[in-house]
């Protein structure tokens, strides 16, 4: 197979994290990345949540070296790594899980399941406590589980790389820059194909803002192999997603991936996206809007703000509690949305009387109809990504940019 030619740009002296901080990491650090293989298990009853097996690999901690806690208030769920003799958190990552969404279903009301989880963190040098947070009723994280990991006692499974990636376009250290991982499923060996489709991926993703201007914060790699996805995920004849993290990252075993992409090689409308763990798209005719709009919720966390009152779990956001989600409100406590961003006089809500082409957002607001409800849950404009396809508005603009940012300074 003919290997895509890397578009390296490799200025290192000028990417490599200021001596400050680097001191930092190097404190409590070793450089090796900790791999934690989760299984949770459960229902809307309940659940429960537990490490499986340690993964490590020594030297290879690709994700940022500065910014090592999560300064972000979503996800359902959140890692947390503190020193074990004072309490001090070292590293903290928020997520979300299919299990999520699964306990929404009406299967889910009752009937336990298990899923797995995979969590990346860097490897300590002492003993360290591990927390698995999850949110209570009124959205506030607090410490489901909590393990003990010692480095020199704690048995480790080794890494093992069964599949090579191929970097693509490159434009610095890993540490500093947002490493995106496309994992091929269902490619044969025909190249030129194969080429064609890695070419029209990343053009598409970066066709669109702030991906666009941001460029060259981003490294591509490609790497085949198979990541477990199926459709009808959940029920959902187009929701196609992977149950088997485990598999999957064995796949990605060496690979830089602060967020990775699953292409499947079939034309099939479908895709999916869980905050924080991956993307998934097919070669629909559509795939690069149904990508774009995936990596919204994959790297940015945001909201659907389309409505489907006929959808399970339509009532998610109509709760006396603020969403997560930074591109949808409740108005509960809408100071803490895109107020800020509104200009003097704006109603709110705003009404929904402006004719504003597909194209283009539409003039900042609070317009009713979002998260899947028609009423009760606001979005910021007219039009958006997270809608129908169109550009990002300016509050998902915001929070993207912002996650570029947590990896990449």
């Amino acid at each position: 197979m003919k290997r895509i030619i890397a578009v390296a740009i490799l200025l290192l002296s000028a990417v490599l994290p200021a001596r400050g901080q680097e001191v930092e990491f190097d404190r409590w650090f070793t450089g090796g990345t900790l791999r934690m293989d989760c299984l949770r298990e459960g229902s809307a009853q309940g659940d429960t949540v537990w490490v499986e097996r340690w993964v490590g690999r020594p030297g290879e901690w690709y994700g940022s070296r500065t910014q090592l806690l999560d300064p972000f208030d979503n996800g359902d769920y959140r890692v947390v790594m503190r020193d074990a003799a004072t309490g001090r958190e070292l590293y903290s990552r928020g997520y979300s899980n299919l299990f999520r969404e699964y306990k929404d279903t009406p299967e889910g009301k009752t009937v336990k399941a298990r899923f797995e989880e995979v969590l990346l963190l860097p490897m300590p040098r002492g003993k360290v406590t591990i927390a698995l947070q999850k949110r209570d009723k009124a959205m506030r994280l607090y410490d489901q589980t909590v393990v003990t990991f010692n480095p020199g006692e704690t048995r480790l499974s080794p890494f093992i790389v069964t599949n090579e990636a191929e970097a693509y376009e490159i434009h610095g250290a890993p540490g500093v820059k947002f490493d995106l991982a496309f994992v091929m499923q269902g490619f044969d060996d025909d190249t030129a194909y194969y080429n064609s489709v890695c070419r029209r991926m990343v053009e598409g993703f970066f066709r669109n803002e702030p991906f666009h201007s941001h460029r060259e914060d981003f490294n591509i790699y490609f790497i085949r192999g198979h990541a477990g996805v199926d459709y009808n995920a959940l029920g959902s004849d187009r929701y196609a997603m992977t149950f088997r993290l485990f598999q999957l990252h064995d796949v990605l075993a060496g690979t830089p991936a602060d967020h990775v992409i699953i292409v499947l090689n079939n034309a099939k409308y479908g895709g999916g996206a869980i905050y924080n763990f991956y993307s998934v798209s097919s070669l629909h005719s559509m795939a690069e809007m149904v990508l774009t709009h995936e990596l919204g919720h994959g790297i940015g966390g945001l909201a659907d703000e389309y409505v489907d009152e006929d959808l399970s779990y339509a009532d998610l956001h109509r709760t006396r509690y603020e969403p997560l989600e930074p591109n949808i409100t409740n108005l509960v406590d809408f100071g803490r949305k895109w107020k800020h961003m509104l200009r003097k006089k704006t109603p709110v809500p705003t009404p929904d009387n402006h004719k504003v082409p597909r194209t283009e957002c539409g003039p900042l607001g609070v317009y009713e109809g979002a998260g899947y409800s028609s009423t009760g849950v606001y979005r910021p404009t007219m039009h958006c990504m997270m809608r129908d396809y169109a550009p990002f508005c300016p509050v998902c603009r915001e929070r993207l940019e912002k996650i570029i940012g947590l990896y990449t300074k």
